[in-house]
């Protein structure tokens, strides 16, 4: 495990995670991860460190209201969130992250548009 650094875009928002030197990351295709180009490195709340920024923070949530989607309320950029398929984990925007620690990036589909199913095939193969 290697700690990768990263930060929204002004950088009032920083944060750290402790993840593989190549990161496994999921796109998806939903309304919101489509439109922000988000793709996610799920990890344990403990692998998350925020670092700065915490009161530069806002929360936005829709439809269940499971996840947490937070941005940086100066540049707007979503650097992480909490994910409604790992409501007790942080998913990290990789492309938020300092990629100097970070040897490759492997990119996985997630069907976001079929939520229900998507997340069920990912339950089975975990």
């Amino acid at each position: 495990m290697t700690i990768h650094k990263g930060s929204c875009h002004c950088g009032a928002v920083s944060f750290e995670v402790s993840a593989p030197e190549i990161i496994i990351a999921s796109q998806c295709n939903c309304s919101i991860c489509k439109s922000c180009g988000f793709l996610h490195l799920i990890v344990k709340k403990d692998q998350f460190k925020l670092l700065s920024g915490e009161d530069m923070i806002t929360t936005y949530t829709f439809n269940t209201k499971t996840a947490k989607h937070t941005f940086c309320s100066i540049c707007g950029i979503k650097s992480f969130y909490t994910p409604r398929t790992h409501p007790d984990g942080i998913s990290v925007n990789v492309n938020c992250l300092d990629l100097s620690t970070v040897t490759d990036v492997e990119i996985e589909q997630f069907d976001g548009t079929n939520w229900e199913q998507a997340a069920s095939e990912m339950n089975e193969k975990s």
